[in-house]
């Protein structure tokens, strides 16, 4: 694989973000939105993240492991609660991997 095909592939990525991401918030941005639809569109990163981060707690590394035995489900519903009761991001993160090494020392 030689580098200007590297560098090709590169420039082809960057103009299909600009395209795909950039070109629509731009066109939007100029135009007056409803409430109910501002308020709809402010759903999509949180539900976009949420599916990520779902599939990696409930099957890890590509595989399924029983909700019983799996340190990244105990680690992430204890991360949540720390999260809900104190309204702390990096303290959240904090208590997340270290309950994280926790379970996974205790659940093997």
């Amino acid at each position: 694989m030689s580098s200007t095909y590297v560098w090709v592939v590169i420039a082809g990525m960057a103009v299909a973000n600009l395209v795909v991401r950039f070109i629509p918030m731009a066109a939007l941005s100029r135009v007056d939105l409803p409430d109910w639809l501002r308020r709809w569109l402010g759903y999509i990163p949180v539900s976009v993240m949420a599916a990520l981060v779902v599939g990696e707690i409930i099957r890890p590394e590509d595989t399924w492991i029983a909700p019983w035995q799996n340190p990244y489900l105990w680690a992430s519903i204890g991360t949540g609660l720390i999260y809900w009761r104190f309204r702390s991001f990096l303290g959240a993160t904090v208590a997340g991997v270290v309950l994280f090494l926790a379970f996974r020392a205790v659940l093997g």
